[in-house]
């Protein structure tokens, strides 16, 4: 695979990509539905973080989205789901699972900037990152159950290892927000700060990581990903058979249909 130094950046749609001074900014640009994904946003990420571990000027990635949030999980609006061209509905799956472990090999430090929401999958590559900067305003919520699916993105090593199984089980169970303060406080972001001052408190986290050792940060994030997210690509693997199964039932054609109609669904699989 060719460097960032080699081609050009990354052009996709609904993704915007700069390089300067060391820091590669990849931000999620679809504000007008709170940066849900799709199949080709979800694979230009992987690729830009796929790229990143051999450019020699990557030093620190920043991993944001545009606008009011983070990320609001894969798209299920009746834009998003109109017309799939054919295209399995587990390959966006398959796409998450590359990004998450492009993430996490990544040998340079990447930094989630969590402004406002981030649901569904938007939690998993949140937590993929080394660092979660966290504004007053966000939330973090495992919206899946909500429309008859389950946790994917790794989400169900990655949220156990940061706040324990009893505490990830209500996430992914009960599907309800969880505010950035409470978020802390378990132990799913590394830091939170009032929404006037995070855009300042990420630049000096960014340019601390800058003036860092960038060997012993590589060695650092291998080390202790290895100690922690031991189940981690068994935990993709697991989500990938189980979202199979769950993508093509009815209860999802009811969970969408029902969250596309704001109103209640009526689950009836068993």
């Amino acid at each position: 695979m060719r460097s960032m130094s080699e081609s050009v950046l990354p052009s996709v749609q609904g993704l915007a990509v700069s390089l300067s001074d060391g820091v590669l900014s990849v931000t999620i640009d679809r504000p007008d539905s709170l940066n849900s994904l799709t199949t080709p946003v979800i694979a230009g990420l992987a690729d830009t973080m796929e790229s990143a571990a051999t450019d020699p000027r990557v030093q620190v990635v920043r991993l944001g989205g545009a606008g009011r949030g983070f990320c609001s999980g894969a798209g299920i609006s009746a834009d998003d789901t109109s017309g799939s061209d054919g295209v399995p509905p587990d390959e966006i799956v398959l796409e998450v699972n590359r990004l998450i472990r492009a993430i996490t090999a990544l040998p340079h430090p990447v930094v989630a900037v969590v402004q406002g929401p981030a649901a569904g999958v938007g939690v998993s590559i949140a937590l993929a990152c080394d660092i979660v900067l966290a504004s007053e305003k966000a939330f973090f919520m495992l919206a899946f159950t909500k429309i008859g699916l389950m946790p994917d993105g790794g989400a169900s090593a990655l949220v156990a290892a940061a706040i324990g199984r009893i505490r990830a089980m209500r996430m992914a169970l009960l599907a309800e927000r969880l505010p950035a303060a409470e978020a802390f406080a378990a132990g799913l972001v590394t830091a939170v700060y009032p929404a006037e001052v995070f855009d300042a408190e990420v630049d000096k986290v960014i340019s601390a990581l800058l003036s860092g050792p960038v060997v012993a940060y590589a060695k650092t994030k291998d080390a202790v990903n290895a100690a922690t997210l031991t189940e981690l690509d068994a935990a993709l693997e697991r989500e990938f058979r189980g979202q199979s199964i769950l993508l093509r039932s009815a209860d999802l054609r009811e969970g969408t249909k029902a969250f596309q109609e704001r109103r209640t669904p009526n689950f009836t699989d068993r």
